[in-house]
């Protein structure tokens, strides 16, 4: 009897563990998302502007790209969001 009630507790502690750390790796990848949504255009330019100076080519108009969408993005983050001007800035999808 004290055998079952142990390895039952230990299929518990397990499969809480297993939740807790879907939970903490949902968060992170929410987390990661909204970065990548704020600051992605900054990344994209840096990366193009990295390819163009390996390449050989000038990378100067990526920088200066990079250093725009980083402003844009800065500006973008603060501003106080609500129902009435949630929609005015999101990135339309398809063909709309």
């Amino acid at each position: 009897m004290s055998n079952k009630l142990s390895s039952t507790s230990l299929i518990r502690q397990l499969g809480q563990g297993m939740t807790e750390y879907i939970i903490i790796v949902a968060l992170i990848a929410v987390s990661a998302i909204g970065v990548f949504r704020l600051f992605g255009d900054t990344l994209r330019h840096q990366v193009a502007g990295l390819a163009q100076e390996l390449s050989g080519n000038s990378g100067e108009s990526e920088q200066t790209a990079a250093t725009q969408s980083a402003a844009d993005a800065s500006t973008k983050a603060a501003t106080e969001k609500d129902l009435s001007n949630y929609h005015a800035d999101n990135q339309s999808g398809g063909g709309n």
